[in-house]
């Protein structure tokens, strides 16, 4: 035996430690580990759990359905551009795949009806997309929701509107959301020459978007913050479920050779698997709610189950980001625990919260957004980052106040009734989990405070005026005259309309003059002609006394009134004047028709008709011209309707379609609002719900898990004669005390980003309606959530309740 071979080998405890795992494996292990005993450890390991993937769940479910949005309006554009239809300068020629279209639009009770009229040019046309026949004359393919309206009793009064045989339904390709009404009809009565009528041979044109407005842009990104802030604070307090049970498991952890960082690491194994099973569950609560979202339509604004699909890198980012989230936060939350053999230090006062740390986030929010947070009107550019990471600070440090809030307010509690003592004891020795509580709509107050504050400060910047005026005509209507005759029948046909108290008809078309001179551009002189009745004159003009066959002279005035030079030089009394229209090369069509303007033309002063036009030209009455002359006329009719008389304005429409199908109504508005801005508004509108709808979900599974925690407590205070109704105004007591500290806070923070977010916009001024609602709403709903929670607390004061496993 050689002296190598005597050399002492190695001890059990030496071939241990070289054995045992190290690194990664040491963290792979131990969350192993906590998994397990999660699951493993009984009635109570599964109930945290479940808790936890609940609250998770609903965080998740939010996250993806953020996620999605770009997927939902991407796909929303791509469906209306691939169904456009180009409407080009020049008509080209027939070929045996093109047609001619014609866009008509309406509504009924207050939905948009829109729809195209198609009439083939040969035998093979090319067809919508999500049609599989193209429809013949009279016949029309219409979208599922609108067929269900023509068969139902209310779609009777738009049967007369659309007076076409449904032989097919438009699948999701042809359709924007599952909640349009649109169609496609035939008709053999289209032509060319008609105004607004086109002809094409393909279906697709991308209509190029305007650059969001600078300021719409910061809504927007103020609006996500606000939206997701309350979200990842939900996560982070899911996964914290059980915290005092989980003290005592770790000590006995500790007891049987744990060292401290081990027994951390199987917290965070815990937590793990609770936000893995989050991630499933919220995923189910995704697939499972977005098959309604169909049902969800403001301002029609919707869309299909299929279109709210999370960008793909987005949802890598959620499924890799929860997990670590939750891992993160416990060893964050355990941080300053010692974890011993008999117990913990948090059975013990803890260390008093300090402010000096606390309170320059929010600061450091505002300074970042005041500083650096521009919005240039001009160019457009926005810094995003800045306003984003701004506005996240400021709320992010509104949750870290919030904790140092209530434990130097409860501090202070001493004394009272029976109920007041045991919740200001309760609050003093665990205020971290009441701050919790009520933490995110803390955020969500203050979030939508600011929100609001700068909503209604730039909403009157895109709503404009029209000019119109509804108290003298409430709509408009206008369609192609032929004759004269048919301009008195529509008058007549208007009259005699349900719902109808008044109709302000004219025909309108141009005069030019015979004579070689011309004008800009190389066109005869010509000017505008109105014929109507003295009665409508009477709303364009104030002519004074007026009989049939007149002619008059309308100047123009106002400020916005056009001034038409060629006017003096065309009417003259007893000079003539060209009824014929002329082409692009200022050619006269047709043979000449010549009428002679009276000598008795009178000038008279114009005013704002009903649409806020002003009528200049020539105003001619029924006898004094020949309206079937006229080149192109058009009729227009401003009807009024009558208040009391239901579906006035349906009765109306369905007149205009009897006359033409073609024909352009729409209705007067004294103002109107920038498309955008209500899209964003109405956007904004639908997260919120959905936003508070997962606050309130969360906070009553916070609130249970916290019930579920004491539940031996309140079992042993019942034993020793408490009353049941003394320990929940205890429980009550305890939700009222954050919750009132929390809304003040929320204010606060909310007035104090509002200010902020307004100098931005270059606005100033709080709008104060719009601020107290909010904390009243944020109040009504932690109520609610705990009025809910006393049936389970109820349950939980019984003596049962003292039973160990």
């Amino acid at each position: 035996m050689t002296a190598v071979d005597q050399r002492p080998g190695p001890t059990d405890q030496e071939e241990s430690r070289a054995k045992a795992p190290a690194g990664i494996a040491v963290w792979f292990r131990d969350l192993v580990m906590g998994m397990r005993f999660a699951v493993g450890s009984g009635r109570e390991g599964w109930t945290r759990t479940l808790l936890t993937a609940v609250g998770v769940g609903l965080g998740v479910a939010l996250l993806l359905g953020a996620s999605s949005v770009p997927s939902l309006l991407g796909n929303r554009s791509e469906r209306s551009n691939a169904r456009n239809i180009e409407f080009g300068a020049e008509t080209p020629k027939p070929t045996d795949d093109s047609f001619l279209f014609h866009r008509v639009g309406s509504q009924f009770r207050g939905e948009s009806v829109d729809g195209v009229l198609l009439r083939p040019d040969g035998a093979h046309p090319t067809l919508p997309p999500g049609v599989d026949k193209m429809p013949g004359p009279g016949e029309a393919v219409v979208s599922p929701p609108l067929k269900k309206l023509l068969d139902s009793p209310d779609g009777k009064l738009l049967h007369d509107r659309l007076p076409y045989r449904v032989v097919g339904t438009i699948g999701q390709a042809g359709l924007i959301g599952p909640s349009e009404h649109f169609y496609y009809a035939g008709s053999d009565q289209l032509s060319p020459k008609d105004s607004g009528t086109g002809r094409a041979s393909v279906y697709g044109w991308n209509i190029q978007s305007p650059d969001m407005d600078p300021v719409l842009l910061v809504l927007i990104l103020i609006g996500c913050v606000v939206l997701l802030m309350p979200v990842a604070i939900f996560i982070a307090t899911a996964v914290r479920f059980g915290g005092e049970r989980r003290d005592r498991r770790l000590a006995a952890l500790r007891l049987v050779g744990a060292d401290n960082h081990m027994a951390r690491r199987i917290a965070a194994g815990e937590a793990l698997l609770g936000s893995l099973f989050g991630l499933v569950v919220g995923a189910g609560l995704f697939l499972f709610g977005r098959q309604f979202i169909g049902a969800v339509d403001i301002s029609s604004l919707n869309a299909f189950p299929t279109d709210l699909s999370p960008v793909p890198a987005l949802a890598v980012l959620i499924l890799l980001a929860v997990p670590a989230s939750a891992v993160v936060v416990t060893l964050l939350a355990l941080r300053g625990i010692a974890i011993e053999p008999l117990g913990v230090v948090r059975s013990a006062v803890p260390r008093r919260r300090r402010l000096w740390w606390r309170l320059p986030i929010p600061v450091v929010g505002l300074v970042l957004l005041a500083v650096f947070g521009t919005v240039d009107k001009k160019s457009g550019d926005v810094n995003t980052y800045a306003i984003a990471g701004g506005a996240a600070l400021t709320l992010l440090g509104l949750t870290m106040l919030l904790p140092w809030l209530v434990e130097a307010v409860v501090a202070r509690f001493k004394g009272g009734p029976v109920p007041w003592q045991l919740a200001a004891r309760r609050l003093q020795l665990s205020s971290s989990s009441a701050a919790r509580a009520v933490s995110g709509i803390t955020v969500a107050v203050a979030g939508a405070i600011a929100l609001q504050m700068l909503f209604t400060a730039v909403g009157d910047d895109y709503t404009k005026a029209t000019g119109q005026d509804t108290s003298r005509a409430q709509m408009q209507v206008m369609l192609p005259a032929r004759d004269g005759a048919t301009t008195q029948k529509m008058i007549t046909a208007f009259e005699r309309t349900e719902g109808v108290s008044g109709v302000i008809a004219t025909v309108g078309s141009r005069v030019s003059s015979p004579g070689p001179e011309r004008g800009e551009g190389g066109y005869p002189l010509n000017t505008s002609i109105t014929v109507g009745t003295c009665e409508t004159l009477q709303e364009l003009s104030r002519p004074g006394p007026c009989k049939d066959g007149d002619v008059f002279e309308i100047k123009g005035s106002g400020p916005d009134a056009f001034v038409d030079e060629d006017l003096p030089k065309v009417v003259r009394p007893g000079a003539q004047v060209l009824l014929n229209g002329f082409d692009d090369d200022g050619k006269f069509v047709g043979p000449p028709s010549r009428w002679t303007l009276p000598r008795t033309i009178r000038p008279v002063q114009g005013r704002p008709d009903p649409t806020g036009e002003h009528a200049t030209g020539l105003f001619a009455t029924m006898g004094a011209v020949d309206v079937r002359k006229l080149d192109d006329p058009t009729a227009r009719a401003l009807v009024r309707l009558d208040p009391s008389v239901p579906d006035a304005a349906e009765h109306a429409r369905n007149t205009a379609a009897r006359f033409d199908l073609t024909a352009n109504v729409f209705q007067l508005m004294d103002t109107t609002d920038d498309r955008r801005f209500v899209s964003v508004r109405n956007g904004l509108l639908i997260a919120s719900v959905a936003t508070m709808t997962l606050i309130a979900a969360s906070m009553l599974v916070t609130t249970l898990e916290q019930l579920r925690e004491r539940r031996r407590l309140l079992s042993v205070l019942v034993a020793f004669g408490t009353r049941r109704g003394t320990l929940a105004w205890s429980v009550l007591w305890q939700t009222a005390v954050p919750m009132v500290l929390g809304l003040a806070l929320a204010v606060a923070g909310g007035l104090g980003l509002g200010r902020v977010l307004l100098g931005l916009a270059d606005k100033t001024g709080v709008a104060w309606s719009v601020v107290w609602p909010l904390p009243l709403f944020g109040a009504a709903l932690i109520l609610l959530v705990t009025l809910l929670s006393m049936p389970p607390l109820w349950r939980m004061m019984r003596a049962d309740g003292l039973r160990t496993e």
